[in-house]
């Protein structure tokens, strides 16, 4: 097993990691740039090392600093968390090249997976249906054209190695395409270092669903549930749930065939999820895998009772899958309220200290708060503005989303803006009730809402 493990990120995802290394006995160290250095979790590991300064280039992006700060704690083996490298092959070939555990996903299969027309190329051999669209990169402008005059506008033009919500373009007439291509090339090329672009008809008003699964590299492969995370803001998710409101036991099963074949076929080890979208059909289209741990990951902890933190730290070491798929059971409902340090209306970034902070209470069996504060903290500009995720359990639906919406109500975060407004604000409105959900929501709830929408309105429920 692993002895002592560097944790090679920030904020919550820290802290998280670090809780279940505790359990297992494994010594931590945590790292930190000139902007985190009084973060509290850094008195809590077993050591901390510093990185360099603020801006993520220097610190959490230079990875000859943090294969440096591994060598001088001794670390044995390394988690990525999520964002930053734990997606980048480089960095976790650098870190099996030390002979240190890299937890995730082979660099080879990293190198490859961070391809997506690579990916919808081994979907479609593999008979999972895809979004349609090209399967290879687009070489010129008038492909855009050609594609349109077969499938119609809007379609969506995006990079062939982007994430996280970015290198995302939807053309509605070819008047925009030569716009879009360029610059969407030209992001490509500046963020990721890749400018190759490819084309999807857009499916309209779809639903974001997503299957969290655990490989070994013995083969086994065993799914964990579906998360419904249709509820997004520039394309980067808010509040996720699991199960579905939509997802009937037989696509359920469907979407887990799907997932394994993928799985297979790609050669995965470590824990991923599966992107799907799923139309106003009811069709479900393979859209992308993402090669890490989610920040969603908690609603399937609440409804399976796995330590999925455990599960990648056990598969990294070399341990199979003692996990039948028929004994993985899922148990009510679970919901996440992502807060980030945004206005609650724009949803533009809000950096400064905390003045004062007041957590939620309540029973961990039922209710969950991953975070990094502190009252007097400083949250900076260099990085995402992620704060916190509230999770909350319930014997249903209803149960888990009147359980987070009392823990928001009481999480007070003073100093800067937060989207704790928005998210009390999306749960209480009828149509999330209803569970009528999909990409488009929040555009949809924000219609007419002005910047000083909620100033001066108290909080759930009479908001």
């Amino acid at each position: 097993m692993i002895k002592k493990l560097l944790i090679a990120n920030r904020g919550e995802i820290v802290v998280r990691v670090m809780r279940t290394c505790r359990k297992l006995g494994i010594k931590t160290v945590a790292v930190y740039s000139d902007a985190d250095r009084n973060m509290f979790y850094l008195r809590e590991a077993d050591e901390a090392c510093y990185l360099g300064a603020s801006n993520p280039v220097k610190s959490y992006l230079n990875s000859e600093a943090l294969l440096g700060a591994a060598n001088v704690t001794g670390a044995d083996a390394v988690h990525p968390g999520y964002g930053f490298l734990s997606e980048n092959s480089l960095f976790a070939e650098a870190v099996t090249a030390a002979r240190m555990t890299w937890v995730g996903p082979p660099p080879v299969v990293l190198e490859a997976i961070d391809s997506k027309c690579y990916c919808r190329r081994i979907a479609a051999d593999a008979g999972v249906p895809v979004i349609p669209g090209t399967i290879e990169a687009i070489a010129e402008v008038a492909d855009i054209a050609r594609f349109a005059a077969d499938q119609g506008y809007p379609v969506i033009l995006k990079l062939d190695k982007g994430g996280g919500g970015k290198g995302i373009e939807v053309i509605r007439e070819e008047l925009q395409a030569r716009e879009a291509f360029e610059r969407l090339s030209r992001i490509g090329l500046l963020a990721f270092g890749h400018p190759e672009c490819y084309l999807e008809k857009e499916i309209l008003n779809p639903r974001h669903i997503e299957v969290q699964f655990l490989a070994d590299g013995a083969g086994n492969c065993v799914c964990l549930g579906e998360r419904e995370c249709s509820i997004q803001r520039r394309y980067q998710k808010i509040i996720e749930e699991s199960p579905s409101p939509v997802v009937a036991e037989e696509d359920r099963a469907m979407l887990y065939d799907y997932t394994s074949r993928l799985v297979q076929a790609m050669g995965y080890v470590g824990a991923g999820t599966m992107e799907f979208l799923r139309s106003r059909d009811g069709r479900y289209h393979f859209m992308e895998v993402n090669a890490r741990l989610q920040v969603e990951h908690p609603v399937s902890e609440f409804l399976t009772g796995l330590d999925i933190v455990e599960w990648q730290l056990r598969i990294a070491a070399g341990e199979s899958l003692a996990l039948p798929q028929e004994e993985v059971r899922l148990r009510g409902h679970a919901i996440e309220a992502r807060v980030y340090a945004e206005d609650p209306v724009s949803f533009c970034p809000s950096p400064g200290r905390i003045h004062h902070l007041q957590l939620p209470a309540g029973d961990p069996a039922v209710l969950r708060v991953d975070h990094a504060l502190e009252a007097g903290a400083a949250v900076p500009p260099y990085y995402d503005p992620l704060l916190a995720k509230v999770i909350a359990w319930g014997e249903n639906r209803l149960e888990a989303t009147e359980r987070l919406l009392k823990a928001l109500s009481e999480f007070q975060v003073e100093g800067i803006r937060t989207t704790i407004p928005a998210n009390l604000y999306i749960l209480s409105s009828p149509r999330y009730r209803s569970g009528d959900l999909d990409t488009g929501f929040i555009d949809d709830l924000y219609a007419g809402v002005g910047p000083d929408h909620f100033e001066g309105r108290p909080l759930w429920p009479n908001m």
